[in-house]
């Protein structure tokens, strides 16, 4: 019967091209959003648009919301595809 022997130091070069290996994989994830909800102050800017307008895409349910006591929230995701729609809208 044969056997194999791994000394310490192999098994330390082992575990660290698996970490290398690991950093690699990890390094090409996209890291997640940070925010995922925005105020209505920071949609206007993205879109560049007046309050009125941000109302009037409430109103007509282009643009879903969330409110909190007073506050009124918006998925980011969503103003990102909105804000790309826009962009293709317009003539080059």
């Amino acid at each position: 019967m044969k056997v194999d022997v791994t000394t310490k130091e192999e098994l330390q070069s082992l575990l660290k091209e698996f970490r290398q290996d690991m950093r690699q994989l990890l390094s090409n994830i996209a890291p997640p959003k940070t925010k995922q909800w925005i105020r209505s102050r920071d949609v206007r800017k993205i879109l560049k648009i007046s309050p009125g307008t941000l109302q009037n895409l409430r109103v007509n349910g282009t643009l879903r919301f969330s409110k909190v006591g007073g506050m009124i929230y918006y998925s980011l995701e969503e103003i990102e595809e909105l804000r790309e729609k826009r962009l293709n809208k317009i003539p080059k």
